[in-house]
């Protein structure tokens, strides 16, 4: 949902060709497969394309691939923090709930086991956060359009 929340903001910022963004588990057993049938239907609900999403898993590798890598909840965090090499990796790691001041905590919820309309708050907290952390970005990223630089990766 983030993923394509994310990208959705970019491109309508005219943003979207500067940046590069993905999404990532910390495990592999849904590595290949498209998004979940009902994270799918929310997202088309409220005008997101996630069709092309195929799950792909971050690995230690990976940090050194993204600029910032940002986690839902903060047992996501403590595993990516855990596989940051040193300071500059770690730091990297952001929690997604943290670029919202009205959230009532740090964790987004994993809807998996819930019904439509845990889908579609799920999809409202990450919009929000996801207005909020575009908020942080956008001036480096504007900045980006007049200095030729590398594209940020998400």
């Amino acid at each position: 949902m983030a993923e394509a929340v994310f990208r959705d903001l970019a491109e309508h910022q005219g943003v979207g060709p500067l940046i590069v963004s993905s999404s990532a588990g910390t495990g592999e057993w849904h590595v290949g497969e498209r998004a979940d049938e009902r994270t799918l239907d929310a997202l088309d609900r409220r005008g997101y394309d996630g069709s092309k999403h195929r799950a792909k898993q971050f690995t230690a590798a990976s940090f050194e691939d993204n600029d910032l890598v940002v986690a839902l909840d903060r047992t996501h965090e403590r595993i990516l923090r855990e596989w940051a090499r040193d300071g500059d990796h770690e730091g990297k790691v952001t929690l997604l709930l943290a670029y919202d001041r009205d959230a009532d905590g740090l964790d987004v919820p994993d809807p998996y086991y819930a019904d439509t309309a845990m889908f579609d708050g799920v999809l409202a907290m990450i919009e929000t956060a996801t207005r909020g952390l575009f908020r942080q970005l956008e001036p480096a990223l504007r900045q980006s359009r007049t200095t030729p630089r590398s594209t940020p990766r998400i």
